[in-house]
């Protein structure tokens, strides 16, 4: 059961990836027809998406500036969204890396966590049974020390 449930946050993490990339495409693509509105310097739609891709990605190669205030207010919100995205693509591929590696492990060691404890219980309870059945006074029972504990 486990394995499906990690195949499963995998195909989510990578719905997530496309999600986040066609996000960025379009932010890119918004973007780019936005400076080439707004910025006399930006002559075609190609300036345009390169100068929001610089501007997204903070790169910044200094070939092409925002020129008018217009469109370096413009500039403030396409970094913001650029870096958003670009941190939810990162977050997303990252997701489906350590998801696969860490879950395992971790999902193993707490299910013989959990079952260490669910024999302790039911020694416990046994034990009170026994003590109530031969009408002893129960007294609190201590747990054993742990034999499987490393």
């Amino acid at each position: 059961m486990p394995f499906k449930k990690s195949r499963k946050k995998v195909h989510i993490a990578r719905r997530g990836v496309f999600y986040s990339l066609i996000l960025c495409g379009v932010i890119l693509l918004l973007g780019g027809v936005g400076f080439w509105l707004l910025d006399p310097g930006v002559e075609t739609i190609a300036d345009g998406l390169w100068l929001a891709f610089t501007t997204a990605a903070t790169v910044g190669y200094g070939d092409m500036v925002p020129s008018t205030h217009a469109s370096r207010m413009f500039a403030v919100l396409v970094v913001l969204m650029g870096l958003a995205v670009l941190s939810l693509v990162t977050a997303s591929l990252a997701a489906i890396f350590v998801e696969k590696d860490v879950e395992e492990g971790e999902e193993r060691q707490i299910e013989h966590e959990l079952m260490r404890e669910i024999r302790h219980l039911r020694e416990d309870v046994q034990r009170l049974r026994q003590e109530i059945a031969g009408h002893k006074t129960v007294q609190p029972v201590l747990a054993a020390p742990d034999a499987d504990a490393k």
